[in-house]
C-alpha cells in the first residue's frame, strides 16, 4: 500500500485544538464535582477553576473563529450528506474487516462528512446548550436586576446545563476513540502533533 505524507493541521490549529481539549477536560473534572459526583478538589476551588476555564476557553474560542474567518478555514466544517452511508458502513462494518477508508483527506478537506455532521451537532446544538446555561447559572445573582427572574427557573437551567455536560463528555470520548482509527493506533494523534498526516495513495481523490 502506497502512501503520502501532506502537512494538514497548521500551528495555530494544532495550537487551538489542545489547548481546548486541556481546556475541556478540567471543564469536566470541576464540573462533575461542583455538580456532587465525587469530592476531589473541594467545592469552592472546583467553582472557582471551572469560571476560570470557561472564561478561557471563549476567549480562546473568540480568537479561533476570527482565525477561521481570516484563513477561509471555517469552509472545512460546512456539513454535506455525501458518502455519510459510506461512513456510516465503514465505521459500523467496515474497519472491523481492514476494508480500505471511504474518504481521503487533503488539504481543502481535513473532515469526512460525518465528521462534519458530529461538529455540526456540536456547534449548533449542544455548544449553545451548555454556554448559554452556563452563563445564566454564573450569572443567577443578576437575574432579579436584569428583570429575567420571572421567566427562567433555576433548577432547569441547572438540568439543561448538566444534560449539555453529559453530551460534550459522549462527544470527547467518541472523538477519543475514533482518533484511534488510523492506519495505527496513534497516527492521527501524531498528525495533530506534528501536522503531517500520511495518507492512502491508493484511494481516489475527491
Amino acid at each position: 500500500m502506497s502512501a503520502e505524507r501532506i502537512y494538514i493541521y497548521k500551528r495555530y490549529e494544532r495550537f487551538w485544538h489542545w489547548s481546548q481539549a486541556l481546556l475541556i477536560i478540567g471543564m469536566m473534572i470541576t464540573g462533575f464535582e461542583v455538580h456532587g459526583s465525587y469530592t476531589l478538589l473541594g467545592f469552592e476551588s472546583a467553582v472557582r477553576l471551572h469560571t476560570l476555564a470557561a472564561w478561557t476557553l471563549l476567549t480562546l474560542w473568540a480568537f479561533t473563529i476570527f482565525w477561521q474567518f481570516t484563513t477561509g478555514e471555517w469552509r472545512q466544517y460546512i456539513p454535506s450528506l455525501k458518502n455519510v452511508l459510506a461512513m456510516v458502513n465503514y465505521y459500523l462494518i467496515g474497519i472491523f474487516r481492514d476494508a480500505p477508508h471511504p474518504f481521503r483527506k487533503t488539504v481543502v478537506q481535513k473532515h469526512n462528512p460525518l465528521q462534519r455532521l458530529a461538529y455540526l451537532a456540536l456547534l449548533a446544538v449542544i455548544s449553545p446548550l451548555i454556554w448559554v446555561s452556563g452563563l445564566f447559572y454564573l450569572f443567577y445573582g443578576d437575574w432579579q436586576r436584569l428583570g429575567i427572574d420571572a421567566y427562567l427557573n433555576l433548577e432547569w437551567v441547572a438540568v439543561a446545563h448538566t444534560l449539555g455536560a453529559f453530551l460534550i463528555t459522549a462527544f470527547f470520548f467518541i472523538h477519543v476513540y475514533l482518533t484511534t482509527t488510523g492506519h495505527t493506533v496513534f497516527a492521527h494523534i501524531k498528525a495533530m502533533i506534528t501536522g503531517w498526516e500520511e495518507v492512502d495513495g491508493t484511494q481516489h481523490k475527491p
